[in-house]
């Protein structure tokens, strides 16, 4: 259930933003001032829906400081409607500006767009991150790996070697597939070459090289990547 943090101080509108979400199906926190806010904005969600002008705090500051620790979707509501205002609510960090009057039915349209792309974003970073072995990871967009010696920065090679043998667990990779995916036609590597990344690899993620679990090597065959 995606969790929703709604700040508006108008009562009647609080009740019934608040049912409606209740009813799509989102658990809804509320808050009708900019103190009450402030409690709250520690915990995690999934979007945030702040109107700007609230007692004690505005939003334009609760959404500054929300920016200062946290990428969560903020949504302004609000009948400060100028271009002006808009355009100060989206350049502090807002994901969206919605001017009062505004239809429930494009309103909760744009909830569920912005909890959409939240978690179209979430999904994508952990996709480009995977976690194995004692804490072991890699990081196929910034190329750095954690493992038993720190942190540290491999090349794109060695990247694109790990990206084979990780999509492909349990599966044995031949040294054809290797030399096909990884090396332009016109190098020629010999089986040596390989064996040197495989070492490396055990060295950074094998708790012991000698006696790997998680990169192993089949004799005349390939190789064999174990999460």
């Amino acid at each position: 259930m995606k969790k929703i943090l709604l700040i508006e101080d108008e009562e009647s509108l609080l009740d019934v933003l608040s049912m409606n979400l209740t009813l799509e199906g989102y658990k809804v926190v509320t808050a009708s001032s900019g103190n009450k806010a402030l409690e709250l904005i520690k915990n995690p969600y999934d979007l945030i829906i702040l109107d700007i002008m609230l007692p004690d705090v505005n939003g334009f500051d609760i959404c500054e400081m929300i920016r200062k620790d946290s990428q969560v979707p903020i949504m302004f509501i609000s009948a400060k409607g100028t271009s002006t205002d808009r355009i100060k609510g989206l350049k502090i960090g807002g994901d969206d500006y919605l001017v009062k009057p505004f239809h429930l039915e494009e309103f909760l349209l744009r909830v569920q767009n912005l909890i959409g792309r939240q978690e179209k974003n979430t999904n994508t970073v952990e996709e480009s991150i995977l976690n194995f072995g004692t804490n072991c990871s890699i990081n196929f967009k910034t190329f750095e790996i954690n493992s038993r010696l720190g942190l540290v920065t491999f090349s794109k090679r060695e990247i694109e070697l790990l990206k084979l043998f990780t999509q492909k667990p349990n599966e044995v990779v031949s040294r054809e597939d290797i030399l096909n995916n990884i090396w332009p036609e016109n190098a020629s590597p010999n089986s040596r070459t390989i064996d040197n990344y495989i070492l490396n690899f055990r060295k950074h993620f094998e708790i012991d090289p000698k006696s790997p679990k998680h990169f192993i090597s089949l004799r005349g065959v390939g190789y064999k990547f174990v999460k």
